[in-house]
């Protein structure tokens, strides 16, 4: 009918946000997209974006499908697509990447792997999350 919004084809603009001042111990795994403004201190995976604003801190490992740091990252990052590391950022742990941008200011201390043989499957999420607890 007309005026009406096929719901299925409708894209997932959902984003989860923990917001500055928020501290969250433990995991933190979503299939839509995060922003992180808070602190996290355990790992965070998600199949969408991860965001690190400027205020925002994780300490531990992160995997998603594309990631923007602003803030600080501690631990390992694996990122199917595009780590953007803005100006601002700082990552201190081993990249492992398809894309990388790293901007003026930011800065990365750590060993960086990049390449098309970045997989981030849900076999492999589950896989890697449970080695990293376990």
């Amino acid at each position: 009918m007309l005026g009406q919004k096929d719901k299925s084809s409708v894209a997932n603009t959902n984003i989860n946000v923990l917001s500055e001042g928020t501290i969250l111990e433990g995991d933190l795994r979503s299939k839509g997209d995060l922003r992180i403004d808070g602190e996290v201190k355990g790992n965070v995976t998600t199949e969408g974006r991860c965001i690190v604003g400027v205020t925002g801190l994780i300490k531990g490992v992160i995997k998603a499908k594309d990631c923007d740091i602003s803030g600080k990252a501690v631990g390992d990052v694996t990122v199917s697509d595009l780590l953007l590391i803005k100006g601002t950022g700082k990552v201190d742990g081993d990249i492992n990447t398809s894309k990388l941008v790293l901007e003026n200011g930011g800065e990365f201390n750590g060993t960086c792997s990049m390449g098309n043989a970045i997989s981030m499957k849900k076999e492999n999420i589950q896989t890697d999350a449970q080695q990293a607890t376990g």
